[in-house]
């Protein structure tokens, strides 16, 4: 007979190390679902990081109507005729009729400047004139009377010749006396400063008793008379914008002292040719101003009616991008990717572009292309909340 056992504890034993194995598999559980919810928790994450990395863009149709907005531009209205007066005569100024703002007629008097130099100047060849004639009358009796002796021995044909010869030069002398005087008293009218047209007086630089001094050697002008019934505004119209603007554009004019008030006017002649340093092309447009309410230098803004180009794709100003490979838009393929397309300018007209060449009708076009957009690039394309002049959004449902 086997002797009796004589560990009592062995059962406890036994449950504990159940438990200890029970308790070490819970853990290895609970680990494995931090593992395992972790690692999904991160593939998530991943997952949304890369959804949110996809820009969402607003895609837009190129249009091909004809833009009719215009072409604005600044520009400085000028008398159609301006003339400034100067003295042709030194002396003082006597006496002005007009000033400014007065309305004068052609040849009407201006002004009058009193010459007491040229005065006595005049006094001076009349006197040289008289002279002059009274040595041409005595060489004539003497050599008449020379050449009537001529036939016979008395006197010798050398001193017939010289008596008529200095008959023909004291002739010659009254001739320049006589020139000089004219020449003086065409001078003295100019003593007389008149109007050359009808028109109005802009300017006045002159007083009573000022000294004057003739234009041609530092004199300043008198008097400024500008016709004011035509004007003539000379705009700038840049290069590309040139053919557009053909002779006979009508144009729309504004000034800022007649707020909301129009006037119009037409292109009338070009310069025919461009300014390398502006690459833009001087345009004369004319205007009619009967009523005198447009001012001559007043400043205005012209709009002009450009002639529309036909088959033209217009987009949105900010789909353009500008690096520093030249001119491009980014549109979306079929795969929502970006494609870069290269394009030229036909015209800027503000908020939207006319585009030369480069794009097509069907494309679909990044209305807000984000920075650093390449080829390739994936996109979300949502539909843009308000359409933008001159492009027709497109909505996902026609992106197929």
């Amino acid at each position: 007979m086997s002797p009796p056992d004589q560990s009592p504890g062995h059962p406890d034993l036994r449950k504990l190390r159940v438990a200890g194995i029970s308790f070490l598999a819970l853990i290895l559980a609970i680990f494995a679902y931090g593992v395992v919810s972790r690692a999904a928790q991160n593939s998530r994450l991943h997952d949304l990081t890369e959804a949110e990395a996809v820009p969402n863009v607003a895609v837009v149709t190129p249009s091909g109507v004809a833009n009719n907005s215009g072409l604005e531009l600044p520009g400085r209205l000028e008398a159609f005729i301006r003339a400034p007066i100067y003295a042709r005569v030194p002396g003082y100024l006597k006496s002005w009729k007009h000033d400014i703002g007065a309305k004068v007629k052609a040849g009407e008097l201006l002004a009058e400047i009193d010459t007491p130099d040229l005065d006595q100047q005049l006094m001076q060849a009349r006197a040289d004139l008289n002279v002059a004639r009274a040595n041409a009358k005595l060489s004539e009796i003497t050599a008449k009377r020379w050449q009537s002796l001529s036939g016979t021995d008395a006197v010798a044909k050398q001193d017939v010749d010289q008596r008529t010869f200095t008959w023909d030069a004291n002739i010659a002398q009254v001739k320049a006396a006589q020139a000089n005087v004219d020449r003086l008293v065409a001078e003295t009218g100019f003593k007389r400063l008149i109007a050359p047209f009808d028109g109005i007086v802009t300017a006045r630089e002159t007083d009573i008793g000022q000294l004057i001094n003739v234009g041609s050697t530092g004199g300043a002008e008198m008097f400024v008379v500008s016709e004011t019934e035509k004007l003539r505004i000379y705009v700038n119209v840049p290069q590309n914008y040139v053919p557009s603007v053909p002779s006979g554009t009508k144009a729309t004019i504004q000034v800022p002292e007649h707020p909301g008030k129009t006037y119009t006017g037409t292109v009338e002649s070009s310069a025919q040719s461009v300014d390398p340093s502006t690459g833009t092309t001087l345009m004369q447009i004319i205007v009619d101003n009967p009523s005198g309410e447009l001012m001559p230098g007043d400043y205005a803004s012209i709009r002009l009616q450009a002639t529309a180009a036909t088959n033209v794709l217009s987009v949105p100003s900010s789909a353009v991008i500008f690096d520093a490979k030249g001119l491009s838009i980014a549109t979306v393929g079929s795969n929502d990717r970006v494609l870069l397309k290269p394009v030229t300018i036909g015209r800027d007209l503000g908020a939207v572009i006319e585009i030369a060449s480069g794009l097509g009708e069907h494309d679909r076009v990044i209305q807000n292309p984000p920075d650093g957009v390449a080829n390739g690039d994936p996109v979300h394309v949502v539909t843009p909340r308000a359409a933008v002049a001159g492009a027709q959004p497109k909505s996902d449902s026609d992106h197929g």
